[in-house]
């Protein structure tokens, strides 16, 4: 790929983002993956961001877009809208931000429609040719936007299907090396399924929930109109959630997750795929189509099972409800030092009103100067039906 796409992605996206970034420390076995536009990984909202990135198996609330779009079915409110904000990579710059837009509305007591805008700012970036004269001046942004259905199967079980459709533009149209760039664009589609099982138990309620959720299974994308395409993060999230209530205003959720990228693992020497492919610093491109990547994916790490089974990031999370209305979160991330080496403790906590609720989320990793020490992440979520039926 061009210098400057790969320069870009090295530095501010797939190096220091929240869901691509690159050890801290180098070891001798680290082979990190790495994708294009992994800013569809970030965790956009407080909730999840506060119990360690956990959200597939959760109980569902108006963010589960981004998680897993089969929860809205059991949402019990008519409609709802949250939007989503934070500031990225504070640590290094001032200019890095992003935004989510998400809104769901039940057609009938089984399905439910969804939506969502995704939008990452990087900030202006000054473009420079290789004898550091200033070629322009750009703002690097990327977008997706997504439909979603879901549908109960049965009491306890529903199904969903979301299509999004990506946009990225990095070099805003500049000349790299004499080749010409454009915005790459990509087509993709979650497939997702949740379990809801709410029971009695010692006079009490609970909740035992689960989900597994196929995210951006979709085209690669590429910034030229030469052959060179990559791979966007497929992924493969499972979890699992428990919910229990300690009295008559105080209840307790307790979460796991794990997830995988389903794309090519790099190879750490000259070995390769199959005719056509390529190999280069960072990861492989070839002319490997996305089903057989995704295939690939759970046998292709040269250090065969065990570095298969240090792709699997796990989050844990907690969170108490006091009333129904005030929720304090804490969560903790772990990934492999020879996979990326992020590991972090989260903290968040919620305000409930009838209308409205309020939710932030606070980041703190385990290394020092880390490139997402003290992330924020800020949640408004809107319920439409309640404010329907108090007017």
């Amino acid at each position: 790929m061009i210098r400057l796409v790969r320069f870009l992605f090295l530095t501010t996206l797939i190096v220091i983002s929240s869901e691509a970034v690159m050890a801290q420390t180098t070891t001798s076995g680290a082979n990190t993956i790495t994708t294009a536009v992994p800013f569809l990984s970030i965790t956009p909202d407080s909730r999840a961001g506060g119990m360690g990135d956990a959200g597939v198996g959760t109980t569902p609330d108006v963010n589960s877009q981004h998680w897993n779009p089969a929860k809205f079915a059991f949402m019990e409110s008519d409609m709802g809208v949250g939007l989503s904000y934070s500031p990225w990579l504070r640590a290094l710059v001032d200019d890095i931000n992003l935004a989510y837009l998400t809104a769901y509305k039940k057609i009938d007591d089984v399905q439910t429609v969804s939506t969502s805008l995704r939008y990452f700012s990087l900030g202006n970036i000054v473009f420079t040719s290789d004898f550091g004269e200033i070629m322009g001046q750009q703002s690097p942004n990327e977008f997706a936007i997504d439909l979603g259905y879901a549908r109960k199967l049965s009491e306890d079980f529903s199904g969903a299907v979301a299509v999004r459709y990506i946009r990225s533009d990095l070099t805003g149209g500049q000349l790299v090396n004499g080749v010409e760039t454009h915005p790459g664009h990509s087509f993709a589609s979650d497939v997702a399924f949740y379990w809801h099982k709410e029971f009695r138990a010692n006079r009490k309620d609970n909740i035992f929930s689960a989900g597994i959720n196929i995210q951006n299974i979709g085209s690669k994308i590429s910034y030229s109109d030469g052959e060179h395409k990559d791979f966007i993060p497929t992924t493969l999230k499972l979890g699992a959630a428990y919910t229990t209530e300690v009295d008559e205003y105080n209840s307790f959720s307790f979460a796991l997750e794990a997830n995988k990228l389903l794309v090519p693992t790099p190879p750490v020497d000259s070995t390769v795929y199959g005719a056509g492919d390529i190999i280069r610093p960072g990861g492989i491109y070839s002319d490997m189509g996305t089903i057989k990547g995704m295939i690939t994916s759970f046998t292709d790490a040269p250090g065969g099972f065990k570095e298969e089974m240090q792709e699997i990031t796990w989050s844990l999370g907690v969170e108490y409800w006091y009333n129904k209305q005030f929720a304090i979160r804490a969560g903790y991330f772990y990934e492999n030092e020879n996979k990326g080496n992020r590991k972090f403790i989260t903290a968040g906590a919620g305000l409930k009103m009838n209308v409205f609720a309020l939710d932030f989320s606070y980041l703190l990793p385990t290394q020092q100067n880390h490139p997402l020490a003290n992330t924020l992440r800020f949640t408004l979520s809107f319920d439409v039906d309640a404010f329907s039926n108090q007017k």
